[in-house]
Protein backbone atom coordinates (compact mmCIF):
# COMPACT_ATOMS: atom_id res chain seq x y z
CA UNK A 1 0.00 0.00 0.00
CA UNK A 2 1.55 3.51 -1.12
CA UNK A 3 1.07 5.24 2.09
CA UNK A 4 2.49 8.47 0.16
CA UNK A 5 -0.41 8.49 -2.14
CA UNK A 6 -2.79 8.77 1.05
CA UNK A 7 -4.13 12.62 1.85
CA UNK A 8 -3.52 13.08 5.55
CA UNK A 9 -5.41 16.15 7.33
CA UNK A 10 -3.33 19.07 8.81
CA UNK A 11 -3.02 16.54 12.17
CA UNK A 12 -1.60 13.40 10.41
CA UNK A 13 -5.18 11.85 10.14
CA UNK A 14 -6.68 10.31 7.93
CA UNK A 15 -10.65 8.72 8.50
CA UNK A 16 -10.94 4.72 8.47
CA UNK A 17 -14.61 3.29 7.61
CA UNK A 18 -14.56 -0.75 9.20
CA UNK A 19 -16.25 -2.71 7.44
CA UNK A 20 -17.70 -6.52 8.11
CA UNK A 21 -15.75 -7.98 5.23
CA UNK A 22 -18.55 -11.23 5.47
CA UNK A 23 -21.82 -9.17 6.08
CA UNK A 24 -20.58 -5.73 4.31
CA UNK A 25 -21.88 -3.93 7.22
CA UNK A 26 -20.14 -0.73 8.62
CA UNK A 27 -18.81 -1.11 12.20
CA UNK A 28 -17.14 2.11 12.99
CA UNK A 29 -15.80 5.18 12.21
CA UNK A 30 -12.00 5.58 13.52
CA UNK A 31 -9.20 7.62 12.62
CA UNK A 32 -5.77 6.22 11.59
CA UNK A 33 -2.01 7.98 11.44
CA UNK A 34 0.72 6.67 9.23
CA UNK A 35 2.33 4.96 12.47
CA UNK A 36 -0.72 3.53 12.90
CA UNK A 37 -1.38 2.07 9.31
CA UNK A 38 1.46 0.70 9.05
CA UNK A 39 1.14 -1.60 12.26
CA UNK A 40 -2.03 -2.72 10.99
CA UNK A 41 -0.20 -4.06 8.47
CA UNK A 42 2.36 -5.58 9.86
CA UNK A 43 0.05 -7.08 12.47
CA UNK A 44 -2.81 -7.68 10.39
CA UNK A 45 -5.41 -6.59 12.88
CA UNK A 46 -6.97 -2.92 13.28
CA UNK A 47 -4.39 -0.29 15.60
CA UNK A 48 -5.94 3.47 14.91
CA UNK A 49 -4.87 6.82 16.68
CA UNK A 50 -7.09 8.07 19.35
CA UNK A 51 -7.86 11.42 18.74
CA UNK A 52 -8.92 11.99 22.59
CA UNK A 53 -5.94 10.34 24.36
CA UNK A 54 -3.61 11.04 21.23
CA UNK A 55 -2.43 7.89 21.30
CA UNK A 56 -2.45 4.68 19.33
CA UNK A 57 -4.86 1.81 20.42
CA UNK A 58 -5.12 -1.63 18.96
CA UNK A 59 -8.84 -2.58 18.41
CA UNK A 60 -9.86 -5.64 21.14
CA UNK A 61 -6.33 -5.73 22.70
CA UNK A 62 -7.82 -5.52 26.11
CA UNK A 63 -11.41 -6.91 25.32
CA UNK A 64 -10.63 -9.78 22.94
CA UNK A 65 -12.82 -8.25 20.44
CA UNK A 66 -9.47 -7.92 18.07
CA UNK A 67 -10.33 -7.54 14.15
CA UNK A 68 -8.34 -9.02 11.80
CA UNK A 69 -7.60 -7.08 8.51
CA UNK A 70 -8.47 -8.56 5.03
CA UNK A 71 -7.72 -5.38 2.94
CA UNK A 72 -7.60 -1.59 3.38
CA UNK A 73 -8.67 0.66 0.23
CA UNK A 74 -8.97 4.80 0.07
CA UNK A 75 -11.43 6.35 -1.60
CA UNK A 76 -11.13 8.16 -4.82
CA UNK A 77 -9.99 12.21 -3.44
CA UNK A 78 -7.47 9.52 -1.29
CA UNK A 79 -8.40 11.18 2.04
CA UNK A 80 -10.32 8.54 3.29
CA UNK A 81 -9.92 4.73 4.45
CA UNK A 82 -12.15 1.56 3.68
CA UNK A 83 -11.11 -0.95 6.17
CA UNK A 84 -12.32 -4.30 5.91
CA UNK A 85 -12.21 -6.68 8.38
CA UNK A 86 -13.71 -9.96 10.15
CA UNK A 87 -14.60 -9.11 13.84
CA UNK A 88 -14.19 -11.34 16.80
CA UNK A 89 -16.10 -9.55 18.66
CA UNK A 90 -18.63 -6.42 18.80
CA UNK A 91 -17.13 -3.14 17.28
CA UNK A 92 -19.07 -0.98 19.68
CA UNK A 93 -17.88 -0.18 22.90
CA UNK A 94 -20.87 -0.33 24.17
CA UNK A 95 -21.01 -4.43 23.41
CA UNK A 96 -23.03 -4.33 20.27
CA UNK A 97 -21.94 -5.81 16.67
CA UNK A 98 -21.96 -2.23 14.95
CA UNK A 99 -21.35 1.61 16.45
CA UNK A 100 -24.09 2.34 13.89
CA UNK A 101 -27.19 1.02 15.79
CA UNK A 102 -29.26 4.73 15.66
CA UNK A 103 -31.61 5.50 12.76
CA UNK A 104 -33.21 9.32 11.99
CA UNK A 105 -35.95 7.62 9.39
CA UNK A 106 -39.07 6.25 11.02
CA UNK A 107 -38.61 2.64 11.37
CA UNK A 108 -41.80 2.40 9.58
CA UNK A 109 -40.46 3.83 6.39
CA UNK A 110 -40.09 1.42 3.48
CA UNK A 111 -37.06 3.06 1.74
CA UNK A 112 -34.14 0.20 1.57
CA UNK A 113 -36.96 -2.26 2.33
CA UNK A 114 -38.35 -1.59 -1.07
CA UNK A 115 -35.41 -2.99 -2.88
CA UNK A 116 -35.87 -7.12 -3.95
CA UNK A 117 -34.18 -9.55 -2.14
CA UNK A 118 -32.79 -7.30 0.83
CA UNK A 119 -33.97 -9.48 3.59
CA UNK A 120 -30.97 -11.62 2.11
CA UNK A 121 -28.65 -9.01 3.26
CA UNK A 122 -30.60 -8.54 6.67
CA UNK A 123 -30.23 -12.08 6.94
CA UNK A 124 -26.05 -12.27 6.33
CA UNK A 125 -25.57 -8.83 8.86
CA UNK A 126 -27.65 -11.02 11.30
CA UNK A 127 -25.84 -14.01 11.19
CA UNK A 128 -22.27 -12.25 10.96
CA UNK A 129 -23.40 -10.76 14.13
CA UNK A 130 -24.43 -14.05 15.75
CA UNK A 131 -21.33 -15.76 14.89
CA UNK A 132 -19.37 -12.42 16.40
CA UNK A 133 -21.35 -12.36 19.39
CA UNK A 134 -22.98 -15.58 20.23
CA UNK A 135 -25.83 -13.94 21.78
CA UNK A 136 -27.22 -16.95 24.62
CA UNK A 137 -30.78 -18.89 24.07
CA UNK A 138 -29.93 -18.63 20.14
CA UNK A 139 -30.25 -21.29 17.64
CA UNK A 140 -27.85 -19.94 15.22
CA UNK A 141 -25.50 -19.01 18.00
CA UNK A 142 -25.81 -22.81 19.15
CA UNK A 143 -25.07 -23.89 15.40
CA UNK A 144 -22.40 -21.48 15.23
CA UNK A 145 -20.86 -23.19 18.54
CA UNK A 146 -21.47 -26.69 17.13
CA UNK A 147 -19.45 -26.01 13.96
CA UNK A 148 -19.44 -26.63 10.15
CA UNK A 149 -20.25 -30.62 10.40
CA UNK A 150 -23.46 -29.99 12.38
CA UNK A 151 -24.66 -26.41 10.27
CA UNK A 152 -23.68 -29.20 7.04
CA UNK A 153 -26.27 -31.82 8.34
CA UNK A 154 -28.92 -29.12 8.88
CA UNK A 155 -28.31 -28.83 5.21
CA UNK A 156 -28.68 -31.89 4.46
CA UNK A 157 -32.01 -32.41 6.20
CA UNK A 158 -33.34 -29.15 4.89
CA UNK A 159 -32.60 -30.49 1.39
CA UNK A 160 -34.61 -33.56 2.24
CA UNK A 161 -37.38 -31.51 3.42
CA UNK A 162 -37.33 -29.37 0.24
CA UNK A 163 -37.66 -32.50 -2.31
CA UNK A 164 -40.93 -33.33 -0.20
CA UNK A 165 -42.09 -30.91 -0.37
CA UNK A 166 -41.59 -30.63 -3.90
CA UNK A 167 -43.02 -33.60 -4.43
CA UNK A 168 -45.97 -33.15 -2.47
CA UNK A 169 -46.93 -30.33 -4.93
CA UNK A 170 -47.89 -27.63 -2.07
CA UNK A 171 -46.23 -24.53 -3.00
CA UNK A 172 -46.36 -22.89 0.42
CA UNK A 173 -44.68 -26.10 2.02
CA UNK A 174 -42.00 -25.38 -0.72
CA UNK A 175 -42.25 -22.00 0.07
CA UNK A 176 -41.28 -22.41 3.93
CA UNK A 177 -38.81 -25.46 3.25
CA UNK A 178 -36.98 -23.57 0.46
CA UNK A 179 -36.45 -20.49 3.23
CA UNK A 180 -35.01 -22.57 5.82
CA UNK A 181 -32.82 -24.58 3.49
CA UNK A 182 -31.41 -20.55 2.20
CA UNK A 183 -31.28 -19.77 5.40
CA UNK A 184 -28.78 -22.58 6.73
CA UNK A 185 -26.85 -22.09 3.93
CA UNK A 186 -26.25 -18.88 4.58
CA UNK A 187 -25.20 -19.49 7.69
CA UNK A 188 -22.46 -22.00 6.06
CA UNK A 189 -21.43 -19.32 3.93
CA UNK A 190 -21.06 -16.91 7.23
CA UNK A 191 -19.28 -19.98 9.19
CA UNK A 192 -16.85 -20.40 6.68
CA UNK A 193 -15.65 -16.45 5.92
CA UNK A 194 -17.75 -16.65 2.10
CA UNK A 195 -19.99 -13.86 1.57
CA UNK A 196 -22.81 -13.88 -0.76
CA UNK A 197 -21.32 -11.83 -2.74
CA UNK A 198 -18.87 -14.31 -4.24
CA UNK A 199 -21.44 -16.36 -4.41
CA UNK A 200 -23.36 -14.08 -6.81
CA UNK A 201 -19.91 -13.29 -8.55
CA UNK A 202 -20.33 -16.70 -9.82
CA UNK A 203 -23.43 -17.57 -10.82
CA UNK A 204 -22.55 -13.76 -12.82
CA UNK A 205 -19.58 -15.55 -14.50
CA UNK A 206 -21.08 -18.74 -15.68
CA UNK A 207 -24.36 -16.70 -17.07
CA UNK A 208 -22.00 -14.04 -19.12
CA UNK A 209 -19.80 -17.67 -20.54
Amino acid sequence: MNLDAIQFDEKGLVPAIVQDARSKSVLTLAYMNRESINLTLEKGETIFYSRSRKELWHKGETSGNTQKVVNIHFDCDQDALLVQVIPSGPACHKGEYSCFNESLLDQGDKGIDQQPYAILDQLRNVLSERKTTLPENSYTSQLFQEGVDRIAKKIGEEAGEVIIAAKNDDPEELSMESADLLFHLLMLLTDRGVSLDQVLAVLEKRHQS
